[in-house]
């Protein structure tokens, strides 16, 4: 299906049917969680502009009132055909109503891969913010996560399980529910916006 075809409204009804967010649950310290699904979202069937729409009219209003957290499970997103680039993302970003970035507490990241930090610790200041650097927490393992959620809070889709029991039965470097952002002060100098976009996202994997 070719999305430029698609009205905005169907885009609408398209995304909302992939499943890319969801608001159900509860974490253990009351707060609504927001779940995005990585591979859901940036499979290339969505226009940046329809998403932005999107959110502002179903997500935003949900989350304006009371604290919440965001779980994002980063699981496949691996290759240059699903990831979006720096300029869509900080567009998303920046779509952010200040009332709901002021009640986002947390933003749990899960099975980041070592590209994704250290590109974060890089340039993640410039594409995320103050207000949300410091609330980023990546979550190697989802029992990382069940120490944040119940289990029954929230609906994990299966192909991150089955990626999760592949981390089980590999030596992996556990580097726990932690954020980068301390670390990040001591980052080289960050390079103008030309260089970032040409560094892309691709390099998150």
């Amino acid at each position: 299906m070719d999305v430029v075809q698609l009205s905005p409204e169907e885009q609408q009804d398209l995304i909302e049917k992939s499943e890319a967010f969801r608001i159900r649950g509860r974490d253990k310290s009351g707060r609504k969680i927001l779940r995005i699904v990585g591979k859901f979202f940036f499979s290339g069937r969505f226009e940046i502009e329809a998403v932005v729409n999107y959110l502002e009219e179903r997500i935003y209003p949900r989350l304006s009132k009371k604290a919440f957290c965001v779980v994002y499970l980063h699981t496949d997103v691996t290759r240059a055909d699903n990831s979006p680039g720096f300029s869509a993302l900080r567009t998303i970003f920046d779509s952010i109503p200040p009332h709901v970035r002021e009640n986002l507490d947390a933003f749990h990241f899960v099975h980041p891969r070592l590209q994704s930090r250290l590109f974060l610790a890089t340039f993640g200041r410039l594409l995320l913010d103050g207000w949300l650097y410091g609330k980023l927490r990546y979550v190697s393992r989802l029992d990382q996560l069940w120490e944040q959620v119940r289990r029954t809070e929230i609906e994990i889709p299966e192909f991150v399980y089955d990626h999760d029991d592949d981390l089980g039965q590999h030596s992996v470097i556990d580097y726990g529910p932690e954020s980068d952002h301390p670390r990040a002060y001591g980052a080289p100098a960050l390079p103008d916006s030309a260089t970032i976009s040409a560094f892309s996202l691709r390099c998150i994997s």
